[in-house]
C-alpha cells in the first residue's frame, strides 16, 4: 500500500498515539500501531541523510575469523546467494541442510542453477566452550568451505550484526549475484520451486525487489519478559516500518547493495534484525512484497498439494530430511496435472489453509495461488 498524501499528518512527537501503561493489551497496541502506520505514516526519525536523529556513528566492524574470498570468483551467473544464520553449536542443522535442500551439487546438476550457500556465524557466547567450539567450526569449514564468521558473540541480541555482515559480504565478495537471501537454520527451502520462482523474476529483470512474509504495522513489544522487548528509549515510535519475517526473505542484487550502504548509517542498536532491515528499506525507499508461499513464523501443513507450491517453511529443527524427501518426490509434480487434480488440490488447500483454527504458515490466499 502506498502512502496517501492527503492522510499524511506531520508528526514531530514520538509519543503521539503512545498507549497509557494501563492499556498494555496486544489488540489495542496492534490497532494503534496499524493506524499510525497507515494513517499517520510519519517516519520522521529517518532524516534526509538516512541517519537516526542524533545517531550518525557507523556500526563497529567486526573482523572476520573465517572468510571465503574465492567463493564467487569467476562466477558471473550466480542466481542466488543464500545466507543461513546459524549459531556455532548448531552443527547438526548445518549438516542436515548440506545433505538436503542445500546440497549445491544436486542444485547445480538437477536444476541447472548457480546457487551459493554460506553459513553465517559469530563466536560461541560461552567462554568456557568457545575454544572447543571454534576448533570444531574450523574443522567443519575445512571440509565444506561454506562458513563465514566474524568475531562477535553469537546471540539473539547480535542478529543485526549478522544482517550487516551478510550484506557486507555480498557486496564485497559476490556483487554479481542476481538475488540474495537471508534465512534461519531451521528453515526449509524448496529449492526446485525457489529456482523456478527466481528464474521468472530474472526474466523480468526486477529491481528494488524484496519479497517474503510481510509484517505490516507491527508494534514494538514493550513487555520486558519478552525476548523481543524493545524499550521506548531505543524506539519511541508506536509502529515499525513494514518488514519481512527474518525466517527467510529474498532481495534483488541492487537492493543488497543499497542495504549495505544504508546499514552503515543507521543506528544498529536495534537488535531485532527483521525490524532493522525494515528501517534500512524504508530509508532507501524499498517496499517489501508479500508472497504467500514464503513462511513467517509458522510451519507448513504437510501435504503434497502444499509441497507443489511451497517456497519456504519455518520451524524445521529436526524433520528437514523427512520433509525434503516428501516435498521433492516426483509424484508431487503430478498433483498439478489436469483439471481434476487442480480442483482436488484447491479443495485440500482450502481445508488446510482457510479454516481459522488451522491457519498456519501461508494463509487462505495460498489455496488460490500457484507458482
Amino acid at each position: 500500500m502506498r502512502d496517501l498524501p492527503f492522510l499524511s499528518i506531520p508528526c514531530t512527537t514520538p509519543g503521539l498515539f503512545r498507549r497509557p501503561t494501563e492499556l498494555d493489551h496486544h489488540v489495542v497496541s496492534h490497532v494503534r500501531s496499524y493506524s499510525y502506520r497507515y494513517l499517520v505514516n510519519s517516519y520522521n526519525f529517518l532524516n534526509s541523510s538516512n541517519t537516526l536523529k542524533g545517531n550518525s556513528i557507523s556500526p563497529p566492524f567486526h573482523p572476520y575469523i573465517i572468510n571465503q574470498l574465492e567463493k564467487c570468483s569467476g562466477s558471473d551467473d550466480i542466481l542466488l546467494l543464500l545466507f543461513v544464520k546459524s549459531p556455532p553449536q548448531n552443527v547438526d542443522r548445518r549438516r542436515d541442510i548440506r545433505e538436503t535442500w542445500g546440497n549445491m551439487d544436486s542444485v547445480g546438476k538437477k536444476l541447472n542453477a548457480n546457487v551459493k550457500i554460506m553459513f553465517v556465524l559469530g563466536v560461541h557466547p560461552d567462554k568456557s566452550q568457545r575454544k572447543t567450539s571454534q576448533k570444531q567450526i574450523e574443522n567443519e569449514n575445512q571440509i565444506y568451505k561454506d562458513i563465514i564468521q566474524q568475531n562477535f558473540m553469537d546471540t539473539f541480541h547480535n542478529l543485526t550484526i549478522k544482517l550487516i555482515m551478510q550484506f557486507h559480504w555480498a557486496v564485497k565478495h559476490c556483487p554479481k549475484a542476481k538475488f540474495v537471501m537471508s534465512a534461519d537454520d531451521d528453515i526449509f527451502v524448496h529449492m526446485p520451486n525457489m529456482v523456478r520462482y527466481l528464474r521468472k523474476l530474472e526474466q523480468k529483470q526486477v529491481t528494488n525487489f524484496w519479497v517474503g512474509h510481510v509484517h505490516r504495522g507491527a508494534p514494538p513489544v514493550r513487555r520486558k519478559v519478552s525476548k523481543y522487548h524493545v524499550p521506548v528509549e531505543m524506539y519511541p515510535w508506536p509502529s515499525y516500518p513494514d518488514y519481512t519475517a527474518g525466517a527467510g526473505y529474498v532481495v534483488s542484487g541492487d537492493v543488497a547493495a543499497k542495504i549495505h550502504q544504508v546499514s552503515q548509517l543507521l543506528n544498529s542498536s536495534m537488535h531485532i534484525d527483521d525490524v532493522f532491515m525494515g528501517m534500512c528499506a524504508q530509508a532507501i525507499g524499498v517496499t517489501p512484497q508479500d508472497y504467500v508461499y514464503f513462511s513467517g513464523e509458522g510451519t507448513t501443513r504437510y501435504h503434497p498439494c502444499i509441497y507443489a507450491n511451497m517456497i519456504t517453511s519455518h520451524g524445521h529443527a529436526d524433520d528437514v530430511r523427512v520433509l525434503w524427501k516428501e516435498a521433492t518426490d516426483p509424484n508431487v509434480d503430478k498433483m498439478s496435472e489436469g483439471f481434476l487434480m487442480n480442483l482436488y488440490c484447491t479443495a485440500v488447500k482450502i481445508a488446510l489453509l482457510c479454516v481459522p483454527h488451522l491457519q498456519n504458515t501461508y494463509g487462505c490466499m495460498g489455496a488460490f495461488t500457484f507458482t
